[in-house]
């Protein structure tokens, strides 16, 4: 088999096939036809290459087949052949046969960032949450960059792997990371609340998808007492509030009443019938695995936090 030419011809189709689609009025249905034709083509020619290569053990070693087809793509074919792109090719190919998920959902610029990754569970858990968030090329990279992956509990990373739906909880990253201006230094709960606050929306993301801001310092009432959230969110995903504490210190026991009083409070005050049961976030400075060991609170969930 001539593999240079198989693989000359592959390109030529793929151009061909998305020169053709640009015609197409359906935009959504023109990006998905040629995103997918793409995606099959660059397998197909990751493919070719380990071939030609003489099989994947030796593809390891010495890219000269790589390096002469780059060339001579380039000089019959024009720019966009470097040697760069046909190794990311070959490793698509290699990914996909390893393990990692094709979809069509994703772009070949999204692939591109997956790529560099190693572990085969951590490569389809990013291509997992592209699809159901529908991530553009910048919010993939930021989780990437923030090891998204490496922050969830291994149990969670378990049920990914033998598909187990995951709970609301599971998604709590560990660490969670709170940005910070230069000038702020986390000396109290309210500097805490106040760095969150600034940037709710990426503290929510953290915690997992889903949720909307209530509000902060949210007051309940009773017996003449006032007692205050630090922050009261909703999931709607999951149909539930969440209350979140905020400790700059290391988890007590106490804690673990205090914010239990609180999520019976939300459940018998504010809880409608058709909503699931309230959660509690507890997010401190450091952890106490005795103290979540021996709390049989099943809707009560701890994680640390981290700043940049």
């Amino acid at each position: 088999m001539n593999y240079y030419n198989e693989i000359k011809n592959e390109i030529i189709d793929i151009e061909t096939y998305k020169r053709v689609k640009d015609y197409s009025k359906n935009k959504r249905v023109k990006d998905y036809s040629k995103n997918k034709r793409e995606i099959e083509g660059y397998y197909k020619i990751g493919k070719l290459l380990v071939d030609a290569q003489g099989g994947e053990e030796r593809a390891k070693y010495g890219d000269g087949v790589i390096k002469e087809y780059s060339q001579k793509l380039t000089n019959e074919l024009g720019k966009g052949f470097t040697v760069t792109s046909l190794k990311r090719m070959r490793k698509f190919y290699l990914i996909i046969k390893k393990g990692a998920t094709v979809s069509h959902q994703l772009t070949w610029s999204h692939y591109q960032e997956i790529l560099p990754l190693i572990n085969i569970n951590e490569i389809n858990y990013y291509i997992k949450i592209t699809e159901e968030q529908r991530l553009c090329i910048r919010e993939l990279r930021n989780k990437i960059k923030n090891n998204e992956y490496e922050r969830l509990d291994e149990n969670t990373k378990q049920k990914l792997i033998i598909k187990e739906e995951p709970q609301i909880g599971d998604y709590i990253k560990k660490p969670i990371l709170i940005k910070l201006n230069k000038q702020m230094n986390i000396v109290s709960e309210k500097a805490l609340k106040n760095a969150i606050l600034e940037n709710i929306e990426d503290f929510m993301k953290e915690l997992g998808e889903g949720y909307s801001f209530i509000k902060t310092e949210y007051k309940i009432s009773n017996y003449g007492t006032n007692n205050y959230i630090d922050i009261l969110l909703f999931n709607y995903i999951y149909n539930c509030f969440a209350v979140i504490e905020l400790k700059v210190t290391e988890l007590k026991k106490e804690h673990i009443g205090q914010i239990q009083t609180y999520m019976n409070y939300i459940d018998n005050n504010i809880k409608q019938i058709s909503q699931n049961r309230t959660i509690g976030i507890i997010i401190s400075k450091k952890d106490n695995k005795f103290v979540m060991n021996y709390c049989n609170n099943e809707y009560i969930y701890q994680s640390i936090y981290q700043t940049n």
